[in-house]
């Protein structure tokens, strides 16, 4: 089995496949470039996870709150506030379908919203960053499975 962190990416990843407007295009990965064929697309990666102990007694029980960053990626000449904003509102609404993420989690948030354009090229790339918080526990000799 997988670490729980990564059941919940590929359950996020799953809820973000196939929205209307970036179809299929949704990577987990932050080191490859996002070129045109790709575009608009989603990245989702983790970015960061805290954990504090409920427990005192071996095996002790994990409270786990875990960042995913969910970068939206949009190349065009005009409209790309509008468009991140849709997929934005698409990412939204698969999201909230499932706050457990599987039965892996007990929460889902989305906690922030950044953006970020660059029109240095032949057309300006627009970026939103959205960071999903995820909350889920485990025992920590066996980080593969939810409780």
């Amino acid at each position: 089995m997988s670490h729980v962190r990564k059941q919940i990416r590929d359950d996020i990843k799953e809820a973000l496949t196939g929205l209307t407007t970036t179809g299929r295009n949704v990577y987990q990965s932050r080191v490859y470039p996002m070129d045109d064929s790709k575009l608009p697309g989603i990245l989702l990666y983790n970015r960061r996870e805290d954990t504090t102990y409920e427990t005192i007694s071996t095996p002790r029980m994990q409270d786990r709150r875990c960042e995913y960053q969910v970068e939206v990626y949009v190349k065009a000449v005009q409209d790309y506030d509008n468009t991140i904003d849709q997929i934005c509102l698409e990412i939204e609404e698969a999201l909230y379908t499932d706050l457990t993420r599987g039965s892996n989690a007990r929460d889902t948030k989305i906690t922030s919203f950044d953006a970020d354009f660059d029109g240095s090229g032949d057309q300006p790339v627009a970026v939103a960053t959205l960071t999903v918080e995820v909350t889920y526990q485990v025992r920590e000799n066996n980080p593969d499975v939810s409780i």
